[in-house]
């Protein structure tokens, strides 16, 4: 009787122990399939934090974001690097690689439009709401903080807008680049630079809304159509579409034109 209760209670241990290995074991495969790792240019950074945050408690999926410039991404992309979504400052880039088969068809999305700003600290004692412009040819900026042109599609559009504005020139010896768009505004919150052309997004964050900022109008620079899409290696594919369409809801365009984005034009 006793090796009968002892064989059954080594059954019923063996199986409490395989259950156990069975969850362990499927526990990193449900945690992975709750998370969707997001290449986000630079200029979302606090959008992005919202849009997940609220994404998240939606649907109880993490998101999980990588920051930095969109070219360089661009580049990280074609090599493989690991992420379900490409949120670009520039649709250019996304488009191009679609072109080049790393793009889920049908998934490339317009998210929002961009707009710049020039921006310097509270305690400037240049009038920048007055000079606009003429704020960056005054001798007490000595530096002007930019997004590097070649990897960032808002220091393409900061350079533009110099050369429409018709003071590069003037003003090419003063500048400085930041290898992605949060980086140029660093520079320019810390002290580096005296002044920065940065993403209207970033003037409008924490660090920075108490700053003087006077906003770039769109038409001295080419329009920052920025685009995201699934990539094609993409491990959580369902998660990230899902989360992709919900940047382009109602929601998730009031969340991002709370941070300086305007809404595209309707699909």
């Amino acid at each position: 009787m006793t090796g009968h209760r002892n064989a059954k209670a080594c059954a019923t241990l063996t199986l409490c122990v395989a259950s156990g290995a069975l969850l362990y074991s499927s526990g990193p495969l449900r945690a992975q399939a709750q998370q969707v790792r997001v290449a986000a240019a630079a200029d979302l950074k606090f959008a992005m934090e919202e849009l997940g945050k609220a994404f998240e408690n939606k649907t109880g999926t993490k998101i999980e974001v990588s920051y930095g410039s969109s070219g360089n991404f661009f580049s990280q992309l074609q090599n493989g690097a690991p992420f379900d979504l490409f949120f670009s400052a520039d649709v250019a880039y996304p488009k191009k690689l679609e072109a080049q088969g790393f793009v889920e068809p049908g998934t490339l999305r317009e998210y929002a439009l961009g707009r710049i700003a020039i921006w310097m600290p509270n305690d400037s004692s240049v009038d920048l709401a007055k000079e606009g412009w003429n704020a960056l040819l005054d001798l007490r900026v000595q530096k002007i903080a930019l997004a590097n042109p070649e990897l960032a599609p808002y220091g393409r559009a900061a350079a533009s807008a110099l050369q429409k504005a018709g003071i590069y020139r003037q003003v090419r010896a003063k500048l400085v680049y930041g290898e992605n768009i949060s980086q140029a505004a660093q520079f320019v919150q810390s002290g580096n630079a005296q002044a920065g052309i940065i993403a209207l997004s970033l003037a409008f964050s924490p660090g920075m809304k108490d700053g003087k900022m006077w906003e770039i109008p769109s038409e001295m620079h080419p329009r920052i159509e920025q685009g995201a899409a699934l990539l094609k290696n993409a491990k959580n594919r369902s998660a990230a579409l899902a989360f992709l369409n919900f940047v382009k809801s109602a929601s998730g365009v009031k969340i991002l034109e709370q941070h300086g984005f305007s809404a595209p034009a309707t699909d």
